[in-house]
């Protein structure tokens, strides 16, 4: 019933594109530390970067675990599954980095999503995966719903921020510089934004 990929591309690439959300699993290395899964699902917000790369903008949050687990161990698995249409979900387990503001590949990668308002979300990093390994299942089990829209709240609390506000917010928040289990999350203070390339 599942399936192995040597890539990402074809009806593969195509269903992934397609979905509405998706979801991201890290851990850290500790066996005692905390799994953190997150769902991601602001349209516009994911791309593939190429056959065995992807990205997504990671927007404001009231944590930073994913950005904490992948600067210890880079560990990260993404799914997607079909809620409508035929069955289907899809995974990619692979190596993830967290590329920050200040990082000179940023201005490129952003660049690369087109279709989404990255100014309006609080965005503080960009999440690069390399996939090692690529598989489908059934996905019998995933009920069928329907997509309405994206809700539009995220957009409305962040769209107000500017670097300095949003750094501020950041700095609040007790698991944002450190995870939940004491690694460290997202440096602070927030960079300025750098232009898109």
């Amino acid at each position: 019933m599942g399936k192995t990929y040597e890539r990402i591309d074809g009806r593969l690439r195509t269903f992934i594109e397609e979905q509405h959300i998706f979801f991201t699993a890290t851990a850290p290395l500790d066996g005692d530390g905390t799994v953190n899964l997150s769902p991601k699902g602001v349209s516009g917000s994911f791309v593939v970067l190429d056959e065995l790369r992807v990205a997504y903008l990671d927007f404001a949050g009231s944590n930073a675990e994913t950005v904490a687990h992948l600067r210890e161990n880079g560990r990260i698995t993404l799914m997607w599954c079909a809620f409508q249409g035929p069955p289907n979900i899809v995974r990619v387990h692979g190596r993830g980095e967290p590329v920050l503001r200040d990082d000179p590949r940023f201005p490129a990668l952003l660049g690369r999503f087109g279709e989404v308002d990255h100014t309006r979300h609080g965005l503080r990093a960009i999440i690069v995966v390399t996939a090692e390994l690529i598989r489908d299942t059934c996905g019998y089990a995933v009920p069928n719903m329907s997509y309405d829209e994206d809700r539009s709240l995220h957009a409305q609390r962040f769209a107000r921020e500017d670097d300095a506000s949003l750094s501020a917010y950041f700095e609040k928040k007790e698991h944002v510089a450190t995870s939940i289990d004491g690694l460290p999350g997202l440096p602070l203070p927030l960079p300025a934004m750098p232009p898109a390339q």
